[in-house]
């Protein structure tokens, strides 16, 4: 009689030469609690705890590539050697207690220098820490929100270099795999959509145009990513606004990035425009990982969003719309989320000695 098949959430996954326990996934979540770009203590605890819960692997807030790339002050950073160090602490610590963890690199563009949403909104002004944005154009996502200078194809080329670099330091800090962040109404993904790109030289108009920046970002930091570790790319796949980006432009841009050494593609969508319209459900973003997976982009695809229960997750995965699972107010709410998947999905958890008494 044949063995029934684990589940597949609980299946490992080989991502060049990284191997994944599992296909639970930290979604990357901005804490807004760092100063000058440094992690410091709370970064060690809130990231440690999701290696002792179990996690397949784990990603940290989006962290800048440039000072003028935060979100908000308070935003993790990786521009400057002297934030290597405190992010090796977290790194040694997942790894010592078997997790795996990888870095969201990320310039938030237009939408920068904004305040943590539990200190205000809007942009914050120079007095008290803020400073000039930058963008593919002159108009700000929001009038609430700081008005940007143009990008010059100087400053395209410095922002590359940029990513280049901090994914240098961040192999130096000893992460597992590294994630663009394109998604969400940021710089990257500012250029991508037609709603927020104006421009009409080489990097904006048309489809071709308008992915060159993200290309060239990508292609610099496989340069200097190692070979045997993986590679991310988060993207918002859809707009959810008229003339905007959308599933077709989405999954072409998925062939383009398999073919420039991309491994797994993080779909999300929205954040570009106050104009969207989401129509959120349960498991509402799942349809646009379906759709990259079946489109033969031959890439593997994270799904994320409204997704809570263990069932719900494994259902995902068994009918092939994703190969990862991306999980974030689940686990703020629980981080030891990955364990009672496995139990409520019938196995024994994995958990470090400390916790077996719990009776997992």
């Amino acid at each position: 009689m044949t063995e029934p098949a684990s589940p597949k959430l609980f299946q490992p996954l080989k991502l060049r030469d990284l191997v994944l326990p599992n296909r639970v996934v930290v979604s990357p979540m901005c804490m807004y609690s760092a100063e000058g770009g440094v992690a410091n203590e709370f970064h060690l605890v809130h990231l440690g705890q999701f290696a002792l819960g179990g996690a397949g692997l784990i990603f940290t807030e989006a962290t800048a590539v440039t000072p003028n790339g935060r979100i908000s002050p308070e935003d993790l950073g990786l521009w400057e050697d002297r934030q290597i160090v405190p992010l090796g602490h977290v790194t040694d610590f997942v790894h010592r207690h078997g997790g795996r963890i990888g870095v969201q690199l990320a310039h938030a563009g237009r939408k920068a220098s904004t305040y943590a949403p539990w200190r205000g909104k809007g942009a914050v002004p120079a007095e008290a820490g803020g400073w000039t944005v930058v963008g593919p154009d002159s108009y700000s996502f929001h009038e609430s929100f700081p008005t940007p200078q143009i990008l010059t194809e100087e400053g395209i080329q410095e922002t590359v270099g940029a990513f280049a670099a901090a994914a240098r330091r961040a192999q130096v800090a000893g992460f597992d795999a590294v994630e663009i962040h394109a998604a969400h109404g940021y710089l990257l993904h500012q250029f991508l959509s037609p709603l927020a790109n104006t421009r009409t030289d080489a990097y904006g108009g048309t489809f071709e145009n308008r992915v060159r920046f993200l290309l060239e970002v990508v292609r610099a930091v496989r340069q200097v990513w190692p070979e045997h570790l993986p590679l991310f790319v988060r993207l918002s796949a859809t707009d959810w606004a008229e003339g905007g980006w959308d599933v077709a432009q989405t999954v072409a841009l998925a062939k383009l990035l398999r073919f420039e050494g991309v491994d797994v593609l993080d779909l999300s969508s929205g954040g570009l425009t106050p104009a969207q319209r989401i129509e959120v459900g349960p498991g509402y973003q799942v349809p646009f990982a379906a759709e990259v997976s079946r489109a033969e982009t031959e890439i593997a695809v994270m799904t994320v969003g409204a997704i809570d229960t263990p069932a719900q997750a494994e259902a995902i995965l068994q009918q092939g719309d994703a190969d990862l699972i991306a999980l974030g107010r689940p686990f703020l709410r629980d981080p030891h989320w990955t364990q009672r998947a496995a139990r409520e999905l019938g196995l024994v958890p994995a958990a470090p000695e400390q916790y077996k008494r719990a009776g997992w």
